[in-house]
C-alpha cells in the first residue's frame, strides 16, 4: 500500500496486526469460518461482497465495513467489496467518526441533513469510498451473493434470515452507545475502533 499522507493510520494498522494475540480463540474460529467463505468466493467468483449489519447502520456495522475494506486493502486481496447497513436506516454516528478520524482515517462530511453523506479516503485510492445510514437492503448494498456479517445482538436476533445471503455470521461487538455523553466516551470508541480493527485485519490475514 502506499501510505502517504497516511502516516498514523499506519502506524494503527500495524499495531492491529501486533495486537491479533489478543483476540480470544472462540472469535478467531468465527473470524476464520467467515474467511473461508470469502476465500470460496473469490475462488470461484474471482469477488465476494460481505454485508456488516446492525440494528440502526451508525456505529459497529460502519466501523466494521471501513476496518474489512482498509484490511483487504492492507493484504492485498482484489475482489472484496465490503458494505454496511441496518434493519432501520438512522445517521452515523459522529463519535464513531472521531474515532475513525482519531485512527488516521481521512473523512469528509458531503452532504448534511439529518443521514450525512461522508467521504472515506484511503491510501492508494483515487475515489473516496461513499458511507451513510441505510438499510442492508437499500443501494448501493448487494442484493444477493453476499456474506452478511451480524454485529450486533437485536440485528442477530431480527434476521434470523438474511435474503440473498450466501452465508450468515453472528460477529457482534458491544454496543458503545452506553457512554455515550460519560466521560468515558472517548476511550470506549478508541477501544471498539481498535477491537475491530484488530478483527478485521486478522480475518482477511486468513484470507
Amino acid at each position: 500500500m502506499i501510505w502517504t499522507g497516511f502516516d498514523l493510520l499506519k502506524k494503527y494498522v500495524e499495531q492491529g496486526v501486533a495486537d491479533q494475540k489478543l483476540i480470544p480463540e472462540d472469535r478467531k474460529k468465527l473470524l476464520k469460518k467467515l474467511a473461508l467463505r470469502i476465500h470460496k468466493n473469490l475462488v470461484k467468483e474471482k469477488y465476494a461482497e460481505v454485508i456488516f449489519i446492525c440494528t440502526h447502520n451508525s456505529r459497529r456495522s460502519h466501523m466494521s465495513h471501513l476496518w474489512a475494506q482498509l484490511a483487504a486493502y492492507y493484504f492485498g486481496i482484489k475482489g472484496v467489496r465490503c458494505f454496511s447497513g441496518g434493519t432501520e436506516a438512522t445517521a452515523i454516528n459522529p463519535r464513531a467518526v472521531q474515532a475513525l478520524v482519531n485512527a488516521g482515517m481521512i473523512i469528509t462530511e458531503l452532504e448534511g441533513g439529518s443521514n450525512p453523506v461522508y467521504g472515506v479516503s484511503f491510501p492508494g485510492m483515487a475515489d473516496e469510498i461513499k458511507v451513510f445510514s441505510k438499510r442492508y437492503s437499500d443501494p448501493p448494498n448487494p442484493v444477493k451473493d453476499f456474506h452478511a456479517v451480524m454485529t450486533c445482538s437485536d440485528a442477530d436476533e431480527a434476521c434470523p434470515v438474511v435474503e440473498g445471503a450466501l452465508s450468515r455470521h453472528a460477529i457482534k461487538y458491544e454496543d458503545p452507545k452506553k457512554y455515550d455523553g460519560t466521560g468515558e466516551e472517548s476511550v470506549r470508541y478508541a477501544e471498539h475502533s481498535q477491537q475491530i480493527a484488530r478483527e478485521m485485519l486478522y480475518l482477511f490475514s486468513c484470507v
